[in-house]
């Protein structure tokens, strides 16, 4: 899957990058994993200092891949790779700096919630589509959407499903700044924050991100949930309906 998620260091720098823009950068639990695996390995990596996420030209994520979830809904056991990946984020040693250019649907979305900065272009829109696919919130957005954007903000986006465009991202504390390039102002913020002293950089992160434990907690309750109603009549009814559009 090294064609599907491209990685590489420069500068201090760990770029992890969606590349499957044919499926708008669809994740997969294969994808799922190798970023889990990047991520995890950057917080052993004294040579790296922080992360980038981003995507291809036009497009960060449309969220979960569908067959590949109706997969895993038809097998009833919990997306592994999936949640891997979600403890990585919410757990990353290193600071998390995202460029969203184009659409950041469902985990597009949830993702920033874990990101130290995030940087969007003026034509990036974000949406959770999670009731509307019979399955519920997840990554934590449960619990950190609520503190970063206000209960009613939060509920419009995860639960009333609405679209909010770079704008109203940066307004409700999703992107730091709306700038036409948001991969370079990301790359930018990046090789800053790797010039820093990397164990006061670790400790001003820790005081400003606070409990991890509480993060991870709502994340286990949130997957049990997820992985319930992916194999309930509702999630199997929308997913079929989605495939056969």
């Amino acid at each position: 899957m090294s064609d599907l998620i491209e990685t590489g260091v420069e500068a201090g720098v760990l770029t992890v990058r969606m590349n499957r823009p044919d499926k708008k950068n669809a994740i997969t639990q294969a994808m799922y994993r190798t970023m889990a695996d990047a991520i995890t390995g950057a917080g052993q990596d004294d040579a790296i200092a922080a992360v980038l996420i981003c995507g291809a030209p036009g497009t960060f994520t449309a969220g979960n891949d569908i067959k590949d979830f109706m997969s895993v809904a038809m097998s009833g056991t919990p997306p592994r790779d999936a949640y891997d990946f979600l403890i990585a984020i919410a757990t990353s040693q290193k600071p998390l700096v995202a460029a969203v250019d184009g659409i950041a649907i469902g985990i597009g979305t949830t993702i920033l919630m874990h990101c130290d900065l995030a940087y969007a272009s003026p034509a990036s829109i974000f949406r959770t589509p999670f009731l509307d696919l019979g399955v519920t919130p997840e990554a934590g957005s449960s619990l950190i959407a609520p503190r970063i954007m206000g209960d009613q903000r939060a509920f419009a986006l995860l639960a009333l499903g609405d679209t909010f465009d770079a704008e109203a991202a940066r307004q409700a504390g999703l992107v730091y700044a709306v700038v036409e390039d948001a991969e370079a102002a990301a790359l930018d913020a990046a090789r800053r924050l790797a010039k820093k002293p990397p164990e006061a950089l670790r400790i001003a992160r820790e005081l400003l991100r606070g409990d991890q434990a509480e993060i991870v907690k709502r994340i286990d309750r949130e997957i049990g949930h997820f992985t319930e109603r992916l194999s309930s009549k509702e999630a199997k009814a929308a997913f079929m309906a989605f495939m056969s559009r």
